[in-house]
């Protein structure tokens, strides 16, 4: 019984995953008005019915694909987090990375030129982005400097990860130079707010 639910959830996670390749595939071609259940279903080679019955409609369709293609971004973001020697080396990287690696991807890339209306899922519906980002860069922070303290963290993965999307959406510096911006800004912050913890 236990092998037959194992391979039904394989073949569940299987068919979503498939669901949203196609998306991912579709929306930098359509933009997010354009796009129809039925192109997702045909791409996929299932009924647009299976669409539906995954994902409910095509907003939850988007919010999947925004959310999975962040988990990719924050996998990378960790690996160079995890590598850094510093706090501030590691906020470079980590800035660095995710310009780079937006600019390259091509749902990112659409949503930052010519796909207007896919641009809200990294601004004005970006919460469940930017609350995924904050919340591992929040970690990572405190890893490097345990006396920044959770407020003080949290302020500052805060602070990093808008500068980073601001960045991102609107492109006057090159991904190197973004990140030496941020830390410029980041860099102060850090040194009060340990020397603070150091004296409290």
């Amino acid at each position: 019984m236990a092998e037959i639910t194992s391979f039904t959830e394989r073949t569940k996670a299987s068919l979503r995953e498939a669901l949203l390749d196609a998306a991912t595939e579709l929306l930098p071609e359509k933009g997010y008005t354009a796009l129809r259940m039925a192109d997702v279903a045909a791409r996929a080679g299932v009924s647009r019915q299976t669409v539906y019955n995954e994902f409910g409609n095509k907003a939850s369709l988007t919010r999947a694909v925004a959310l999975r293609t962040t988990s990719e971004f924050l996998e990378g973001i960790k690996q160079r987090l995890e590598n850094a020697d510093d706090l501030i080396t590691a906020i470079g990287m980590a800035v660095r990375f995710t310009i780079e690696h937006a600019r390259e991807n091509k749902l990112v890339a659409a949503a930052l030129g010519t796909g207007e209306d896919l641009l809200p899922l990294l601004t004005t519906k970006g919460e469940p982005v930017l609350s995924a980002a904050v919340a591992l860069a929040e970690q990572q922070y405190v890893e490097f400097e345990p006396s920044l303290g959770p407020e003080a963290a949290a302020l500052l993965a805060e602070t990093v990860v808008r500068l980073s999307l601001s960045h991102l959406v609107l492109q006057t510096h090159s991904a190197a130079e973004a990140a030496e911006s941020v830390c410029a800004v980041i860099a102060p912050a850090v040194i009060a707010f340990t020397r603070k913890a150091c004296h409290d």
